[in-house]
């Protein structure tokens, strides 16, 4: 890939390969996580993913969700916590992903920006192929069940929030309990 790359969107590695940070989001409703299709003609087409996408230059990885959620689902969320952040080299470009705990706010997902969207179980996760850059974070969601069970929805209550910030530093592994 050669010409110049916008700022904070995509950089150069040091081997001049294209760096590309992507913010995606973990919505979980009911026991089942939100999960979006890319389009077939697109880097890695046909595979599944969490939805999200691109940020924009000067852009935050929190204001990037916002957006890319409501251009490809038209859905509302409130962006928690970290809950994963990796960078992932494939032959053509380096991807920085950051997985964040979102809130479901209001809205039903449509397939806006996407060709479909499921909300699936953590047993049916694993029968959807994703990309290789999701496989440490697919690990976690079937290692790590409480993620799925404190992650409030748009009903969810302020305790829950709570929690939902709590299980993600455990999850990313900052959070010990007082004593």
């Amino acid at each position: 890939m050669t010409g110049e790359l916008s700022p904070n969107r995509c950089h150069r590695s040091p081997t001049a390969m294209p760096v590309i940070d992507v913010a995606a989001a973990l919505i979980f409703r009911n026991g089942r996580l939100l999960i979006t299709q890319r389009h077939a003609d697109a880097h890695l087409g046909g595979l599944w993913e969490f939805p999200g996408g691109k940020r924009e230059p000067h852009e935050t990885f929190e204001a990037c969700l916002i957006r890319e959620l409501r251009e490809e689902l038209g859905i509302e969320v409130a962006v928690g916590d970290l809950v994963e952040s990796l960078t992932h080299a494939y032959p053509e470009k380096t991807v920085h992903l950051k997985f964040y705990c979102c809130q479901w706010r209001r809205h039903e997902p449509r397939p806006l920006g996407c060709p479909a969207f499921k909300w699936v179980t953590a047993a049916e996760l694993l029968a959807h192929a994703f990309p290789a850059a999701d496989a440490r974070l697919l690990a976690k969601l079937q290692q790590k069940k409480q993620l799925w069970k404190h992650m409030p929805s748009a009903t969810g209550s302020a305790a829950r929030a709570k929690r939902c910030r709590r299980t993600a530093r455990r999850a990313a592994g900052k959070y010990s309990r007082p004593r």
